[in-house]
């Protein structure tokens, strides 16, 4: 890779390889994120694959047809100075996306529409996806929305600390039957791996619903502090587990 090809974002330098790909790690640090966000954990999540896929597709039969080198559109490398994981534009302003949204616009704005690229073509990728696949972003979108919501109102009840993670594994276990690292371990998950882009749509949709709840629960009884918020938080996600599960039952019954 030449040094010399890179991007100017907020003042630090996004390397850039002979063929255009972005270094994820570069982007990574700019956004100052955790190590459970890492390039190597977002490229296994159902979006990336998704996203991968499709461009993939889109770029070798565009190589084939101009009778051009294929290149990948997204690689690992190891060397000097050279190292990390490196990603056709697309994928750096989706990945720039997952670590957060106004990283991805400036990405967006000073990549692909200076240099001239289809600012359009990741939802266009989306498009193309499977229903199941779209389904699922749309889910984790949703619940992500609700996520803010929920930890909005924590901090307004007078969350701190570690108050946030005891008040979320108690809407895993109430839930989903385990503490965050316990879940993890069972579906063969890294220990710092965003488990809710692992989860499924289902899994998604009840989180989401338990947090709402939660929310819901702890303003109209007004709890304060970690202990009341997280106890209220468990109480509603087992009414939403409760709800499950009676669900499945009555459905298991034999019709009248």
């Amino acid at each position: 890779m030449n040094d010399s090809r890179s991007l100017i974002l907020r003042g630090a330098r996004i390397a850039e390889d002979q063929f255009g790909h972005l270094r994820l790690d570069d982007i990574w640090r700019l956004a100052k994120s955790k190590p459970s966000k890492l390039p190597k954990h977002w490229r296994t999540t159902v979006l990336a694959k998704a996203l991968i896929g499709e461009l993939q597709k889109k770029v070798t039969t565009n190589d084939i047809k101009q009778n051009a080198p294929m290149v990948p559109v997204i690689y690992s490398k190891v060397g000097r100075g050279n190292d990390g994981t490196f990603a056709h534009p697309v994928l750096a302003a989706a990945y720039a996306g997952y670590l957060s949204a106004k990283l991805e616009i400036e990405v967006r704005e000073v990549w692909l529409r200076y240099r001239k690229g289809d600012a359009t073509l990741a939802d266009e990728i989306l498009q193309r996806a499977t229903a199941e696949e779209n389904k699922w972003a749309g889910a984790r979108a949703l619940a992500r929305g609700e996520r803010i919501s929920y930890t909005g109102v924590l901090k307004k009840h007078g969350v701190e600390g570690k108050g946030y993670m005891r008040c979320t594994e108690a809407v895993y276990v109430n839930l989903l039957g385990g503490k965050s690292f316990e879940l993890r371990n069972r579906r063969g998950l890294a220990p710092k791996v965003n488990l809710r882009d692992n989860l499924d749509v289902a899994e998604l949709s009840y989180v989401m619903a338990a947090e709402a709840l939660s929310s819901e629960r702890i303003i109209e009884e007004n709890r304060q502090g970690n202990e009341a918020c997280e106890e209220a938080s468990g109480i509603s996600a087992s009414a939403i587990r409760r709800a499950i599960e009676e669900d499945r039952r009555n459905r298991q019954r034999p019709l009248v």
